[in-house]
């Protein structure tokens, strides 16, 4: 009587295939969260403008060559690149990065939904005009950890967040957002596609019994 073992070549294969395949996706992803243009990670890698394309795409398969200059531009790990599989290991070893001279620190592994991150903002000179506003989709929010962070929002909303404050806003709204301060200030920012919102839920306190009222 023989018994028919399953054939781990071939899943071996499609879990390779997989994985390839997600590359793709993720690279676009990352390359859009760092608000980097193909043209610009075209001159920063050396690799042509076509070939970064295809690879987002999917249309070029993914090779060590291509990937180790795209992991060290973007400031991640190889195997996050790729989305090796988990070791079990539930720790994140964050790789900060400076964009614009903010510090950016990433708190969490994924590529896709909600992103979060410790931000620090270093002093700036008061003399200088506020920074340009932004348009972009998304939703976002931000929790004061220390310093002062001024928030503008549109035409209407002019505000300073010192620690423990925080606020929400659709990034469609033009907006930007700086040091306020004389010291370099720091938050956690939480940015997710459009309509992926902050959910609060707080459990309603019970409330307490009426006293009783004394007998005569």
């Amino acid at each position: 009587m023989t018994t028919h073992q399953p054939d781990r070549g071939r899943d071996d294969d499609e879990d390779l295939a997989g994985v390839l395949t997600a590359v793709g996706p993720r690279l676009r992803a990352l390359r859009r969260e760092r608000g980097t243009t193909l043209a610009q990670l075209s001159e920063t890698t050396g690799i042509s403008l076509s070939t970064l394309s295809r690879l987002e795409s999917g249309q070029r398969k993914p090779t060590l060559e291509l990937l180790l200059p795209l992991a060290r531009v973007h400031r991640v790990a190889l195997d996050e690149l790729v989305g090796a599989p988990e070791t079990g290991d539930p720790r994140i070893r964050p790789r900060p990065f400076v964009r614009h001279g903010d510090t950016y620190v990433p708190l969490t592994r994924n590529f896709g939904g909600v992103h979060a991150f410790k931000q620090i903002l270093p002093p700036r000179d008061p003399a200088l005009p506020p920074p340009e506003l932004k348009v972009h989709e998304g939703y976002e929010w931000l929790y004061v950890l220390s310093g002062r962070v001024r928030v503008l929002l549109g035409r209407e909303h002019d505000l300073v967040l010192t620690p423990g404050e925080a606020a929400e806003f659709d990034t469609r709204t033009p907006h930007a957002f700086f040091n306020a301060g004389t010291q370099p200030a720091e938050f956690l920012s939480l940015f997710g596609p459009q309509g992926e919102r902050i959910h609060v839920r707080a459990r309603p306190s019970k409330p307490s019994a009426p006293p009783s009222e004394g007998r005569s």
